[in-house]
C-alpha cells in the first residue's frame, strides 16, 4: 500500500455537517422572523427552495460567473421571492445573521473528531475547501478541530475553486507535500475526486448517496469516515 504522508480534507459535509447545521439555522431564522406564518410559506418549503437555489448559486459562483457578494445578496431573495415575499432588506439581513449563526454551529460528521484523532498521530492534515475565508474559520474554530490542521487551503483565499488545478497545486506547494505522498478525501466527486485525479493525487471518495459513480474511478471509495482506518 502507498505510504501517505499528507491527507488533505474537503471541510463541508465531509467533516463539518453542513446539512444539519444550515438545516437548524435556517429554521431558527424562519421562527424568529415569523416567516413561517407568512402566506404560503412553510418551514419544509422555504428550506427545500433556499437548499435549490443556493446551490445554483454556488454553481455560478465556481464557475467565475457571480461574485461572492451576489451569492449571498440573492440566495434569500430569490428564495423569498417564491413565496411572493419581494423584501430586499430583510433578504440582506437573514443571509447576515446565517453567516454567522451557521458557521458558529458544531454539528460535525459522525466519527469526525476520532477519525481526526487517530489520523494526525500517523499524519500531517490540512484542509482544502471551497468555503468564504470568514465563514471557514469560525466553523473550524468553534468545532474545535482547527488544531487537528497544519495548512488551511480556502478557495476565497486563493481566488480559485475545486477543481481547478491551482487550488491543489497552491495547497501542495503551501503544506511542503509531494503529490505522489499526498490523498484528497472529500464527498464531492468533481470537485474532490476528480480535482485531485487531474493533478495526479490520489483521492478517498466519501460516497454518501448511491449514484451511477463508480467505485473504481476514485483509488479509494468510503461510505463513513470511520472506513478511513481500513485504509489509512
Amino acid at each position: 500500500m502507498v505510504k501517505y504522508n499528507h491527507l488533505f480534507f474537503d471541510l463541508d459535509r465531509t467533516i463539518w455537517d453542513f446539512e444539519k447545521n444550515s438545516t437548524e439555522t435556517l429554521l431558527e431564522l424562519l421562527k424568529e422572523f415569523g416567516l413561517d406564518k407568512r402566506g404560503s410559506l412553510t418551514d419544509d418549503a422555504f428550506i427545500k427552495m433556499y437548499k435549490k437555489i443556493n446551490h445554483k448559486l454556488w454553481q455560478e459562483y465556481g464557475k467565475g460567473n457571480i461574485s461572492k457578494n451576489q451569492l449571498r445578496s440573492e440566495r434569500f431573495y430569490q428564495s423569498l421571492l417564491h413565496f411572493s415575499i419581494d423584501e430586499k432588506d430583510l433578504s440582506v439581513t437573514l443571509n447576515d445573521l446565517y453567516v454567522q449563526r451557521c458557521s458558529s454551529k458544531t454539528n460535525l460528521v459522525p466519527h469526525s473528531k476520532e477519525i481526526l484523532e487517530y489520523l494526525s498521530k500517523s499524519y500531517i492534515l490540512h484542509i482544502i475547501t471551497n468555503g468564504f475565508i470568514e465563514a471557514q474559520n469560525l466553523k473550524l474554530e468553534k468545532s474545535g478541530i482547527r488544531p487537528f490542521f497544519s495548512e488551511v487551503i480556502i478557495a476565497d483565499e486563493v481566488g480559485v475553486t475545486k477543481p481547478d488545478p491551482r487550488i491543489f497545486h497552491h495547497a501542495i506547494e503551501s503544506s511542503s507535500a509531494e503529490l505522489n505522498e499526498s490523498i484528497m478525501i472529500g464527498d464531492d466527486f468533481e470537485a474532490d475526486v476528480l480535482g485531485a485525479k487531474n493533478v495526479g493525487m490520489d483521492q478517498i471518495y466519501y460516497k454518501k448517496e448511491a449514484s451511477d459513480i463508480e467505485k473504481e474511478q476514485a483509488t479509494f471509495t468510503i461510505e463513513h469516515l470511520a472506513e478511513l482506518r481500513d485504509i489509512l
